[in-house]
């Protein structure tokens, strides 16, 4: 009390208070610094670790590692180096533009970016559902087509008034339009086409009138569309809505049919890109400093959409139609019956899906689609499945093999995008690489490492008469290894969920430049109903598959038995004539291999088992018979007698190794071959 009276009676003199004002201010301005500097280095490191778990949730293939690393020694953050695709505002994440990049994947992780404003993840493979984002209040900018995302698009979207521009097309949206949508009354652009996006367009997008872009077609929408709606917007804004009504060119509206509700199950929206925006004021008024720096935000702002725009638009120009894989591809369209495109989507054209790329499985993409459409094309055969073609890109040196998949197969993108992993994933120097794929909802291509010498059954079947040199035995054994490991490799690799091949035969075993046995067309089985994959595949067929229909890897080993056999005798399958012989009664060109092998074991005649054109070599009968035996192993009629591919490996290995992969007769006998035929039919 004493020290407050004393103090009471002090006077002080102006030039003391401004002092002590003084004194004040610097010590503020020293503090404050520190004060943001802690805050700011906690938020830098939450935002690090939110992309950390988002690279580790989405980056399968691993392209993101050689940027994306963190180190504790430096302390290094998103913001600090900065990483690939991520751009930083006063040390903390305000963009993350990482497009076509493959990424698959949740969304979940970037729900902490809180002063995220950019986020452009289109043309990858997304998956869940935008709900998380919702979180993300300052977004402005949200591109995320052409990927996987589901559920319905939540009514917490109205929280983002922020939002200028929205693009959720090539999605698998369900459910209405939120109609808080409304409450965005910045938005400018509002992209949702090609999801199946039900429900009546509402009302209230008629009161956004800063929208200049409004795209609703491809969905499940029905009602009657808003006249000042359609009239603002055009008819293509709205095309492929069976149940929408209204003026012309939709049909008419029946006054007795009631509105229809659905209601919405919260999802997930989009992100956008632009800069901070300056804080909001006091209605005192703004100081000069103030007005020069929103000035200065809106000029860079506006750059930075104009930017974006441009870059957005010129990377979906379209694939000019005068490739010549391109060409060739549509000279095929009448075979399969159906109107399919490979041209990317130009925004109004192309394919609907929007998502014209390449997907590749090595981490470094070494073409793309527009390349591959531009390369000379030959068409090597036809199959049961599609088309394939031999395709020399324009740098003359990259070589490879395009598979038009038949009837466009009518597995959905989701479905196909799983099992096109299980094939790429699988790596084996005796199975054929597929590279890449390319999906659209009419077209379907598969792209693989080109293998130049031919077929097996080529080689066994073609050309046979005067002057052909014959198949020698070493390379028949070493083929029959090879292709015996590949098919292990696969049922290896399967063995849990006992994934098939399915479609094994003389013509899917291909030779690389090496002459090395390698397996191709694995996987494509999925991609048929099981019910109808036994009649679509041209495999030899195993006795149980006539009643089941069904593949399987214990098929698969009886398929291949019949393929040794096919080797030991030089006869053509009874499912498969020789190409040599056409013309010829079905009857005299194929044998049903295991019945007649039997018979002639039977009568003891086994050495009229063999080709003729082994007969020549010497003291290889032994080898001969042994092979002979675990051909017949092979094809016991009871599938559960039949021993696995490992097993199969094992007892090709015992007849003889050989050092190298082929013959010494390989060489002359590659001469009579011809090029164009290093593919397979399926």
């Amino acid at each position: 009390m004493l020290y407050i009276t004393l103090l009471s009676r002090v006077t002080f003199s102006p030039s003391f208070l401004m002092e002590v004002f003084r004194f004040l201010s610097l010590l503020l301005l020293f503090l404050l610094p520190i004060s943001l500097s802690l805050s700011t280095t906690a938020d830098v490191d939450g935002d690090t670790a939110a992309l950390s778990l988002f690279r580790s949730q989405t980056d399968t293939h691993g392209i993101l590692l050689s940027n994306w690393t963190l180190s504790s020694i430096t302390h290094s953050t998103a913001c600090s180096v900065p990483w690939a695709g991520v751009q930083c505002t006063n040390n903390r994440v305000t963009g993350l533009s990482l497009p076509s990049l493959n990424l698959r994947g949740p969304l979940d992780s970037l729900s902490s970016l809180d002063q995220l404003r950019i986020l452009d993840l289109r043309d990858n493979r997304l998956n869940g559902t935008v709900l998380p984002l919702v979180n993300c209040t300052n977004l402005k900018l949200i591109y995320l087509s052409g990927n996987d995302l589901s559920g319905s698009i939540p009514t917490e979207i109205s929280s983002l008034t922020r939002l200028l521009r929205i693009d959720l097309s090539d999605n698998n949206l369900i459910g209405p339009i939120p109609d808080g949508i409304s409450k965005l009354t910045r938005l400018l652009t509002l992209r949702l086409e090609n999801n199946e996006i039900s429900g009546e367009i509402p009302q209230s997008l008629s009161s956004l009138s800063q929208i200049k872009q409004l795209n609703l077609s491809n969905n499940e929408l029905y009602g009657h569309l808003p006249e000042n709606i359609a009239q603002k917007f055009g008819d293509k804004s709205f095309s492929g809505n069976k149940g929408l009504c209204g003026s012309s060119p939709l049909p008419a509206c029946s006054a007795a049919t009631p509105p229809l509700t659905v209601q919405s199950n919260p999802s997930s929206l989009p992100t956008t890109t632009i800069i901070d925006e300056t804080k909001k004021q006091t209605r005192r008024g703004l100081h000069p400093a103030a007005i020069v720096a929103i000035v200065i935000a809106n000029s860079v702002l506006l750059l930075v959409i104009a930017s974006f725009l441009i870059a957005y638009y010129c990377g979906k120009r379209s694939v000019t139609s005068n490739s010549k894989l391109g060409s060739e591809i549509g000279k095929g369209r009448s075979s399969y019956g159906s109107e399919s495109r490979v041209y990317a989507n130009n925004g109004g054209g192309g394919d609907s899906d929007g998502n014209n790329k390449l997907v590749f499985f090595d981490k470094k993409k070494k073409f793309e689609l527009e390349d591959l459409l531009r390369a000379s094309a030959e068409m090597l055969g036809k199959g049961s499945l599609g088309t394939v073609y031999r395709a020399v890109l324009d740098d003359g040196c990259t070589v490879v093999a395009v598979k038009r998949l038949k009837d466009a197969n009518p597995c959905g993108r989701k479905e196909f995008e799983q099992y096109m992993d299980v094939i790429g994933k699988l790596k084996h120097q005796n199975v054929v690489k597929l590279r890449a794929y390319y999906y659209a909802k009419e077209e379907k291509l598969l792209v693989y490492d080109y293998l130049p010498n031919g077929s097996l059954h080529f080689l066994l079947h073609g050309n046979r008469g005067p002057g052909r040199i014959p198949l020698d035995w070493t390379t028949r054994i070493s083929l029959a290894l090879g292709a015996a490991r590949g098919l292990a490799r696969i049922h290896e690799e399967h063995k849990t969920s006992r994934i098939p091949h399915g479609n094994i035969r003389s013509s899917n075993v291909l030779l690389d430049k090496n002459g090395v046995a390698c397996i191709s067309d694995f996987g494509l089985s999925l991609l048929l109903n099981p019910a109808h994959a036994t009649a679509r595949l041209g495999g030899y067929k195993a006795p149980e598959q006539f009643e089941t229909k069904r593949l399987s890897q214990k098929a698969d080993v009886y398929s291949f038995g019949i393929l040794l056999l096919e080797l030991l005798t030089g006869k053509a399958p009874s499912i498969y004539p020789s190409p040599s012989r056409i013309g010829v009664d079905e009857e005299e060109q194929a044998v049903d291999l295991p019945k007649w092998v039997r018979s002639v074991v039977r009568d003891e005649w086994t050495a009229e088992v063999f080709d003729q054109e082994l007969l020549r070599y010497k003291n290889i009968e032994e080898e001969l018979v042994s092979m002979l035996h675990v051909a017949m192993t092979c094809v016991a009629a009871q599938p559960e007698k039949r021993p696995t591919m490992v097993e199969v490996v094992k007892m090709i290995e015992e007849i003889r190794v050989e050092m190298s992969p082929i013959g010494e007769d390989y060489e002359e006998s590659r001469n009579s071959m011809s090029p164009s035929v290093a593919t397979t039919e399926d």
